[in-house]
């Protein structure tokens, strides 16, 4: 039987701080998944600190990770659109660089996913540490 392909893309601006993580998490997540292949696609949406220098880095070191350089800051939404044009992927995993979505919780997601649904997403259960403006805010986007 042959492997699905799953992508994982994730659009960053100005996340040199944690790239390096992120890379080991999602990598370290992806290389368990038995029926899957993988490719990482990352895109740089105009950085301006060394955001872009650590993907080339990834890129060069593993055959695994791509990367788009947008050439200024558009916004992660138009950066997920981008993405998309050049994922490859049966299956596309869309995670925030900042690693506010746990790339730990990729293979409960895929079950839904191989059990049939076309669309799977996560939300946070609990909203600890953050304050009362940005937990109210994060309710209306929901809404």
């Amino acid at each position: 039987m042959q492997k699905k392909l799953i992508s994982a893309l994730i659009p960053a601006y100005n996340e040199e701080e944690c790239l390096y993580e992120l890379y080991k998490r999602v990598t370290d997540v992806l290389l368990k998944l038995e029926n899957y292949d993988y490719e990482i696609l990352m895109v740089n949406d105009g950085s301006k600190d060394k955001t872009l220098e650590i993907m080339q880095e990834l890129h060069n070191k593993d055959e695994h990770f791509q990367y788009i350089n947008l050439a200024r800051n558009y916004g992660k939404e138009i950066a997920m659109a981008a993405g998309f044009d050049y994922v490859k992927g049966d299956v596309v995993v869309i995670l925030d660089a900042d690693l506010q979505d746990p790339p730990e919780l990729i293979p409960e997601m895929l079950k839904y996913y191989e059990e049939g649904y076309d669309d799977v997403y996560g939300r946070r259960k609990s909203r600890k540490g953050e304050s009362w403006l940005k937990k109210t805010t994060s309710d209306y986007f929901i809404l």
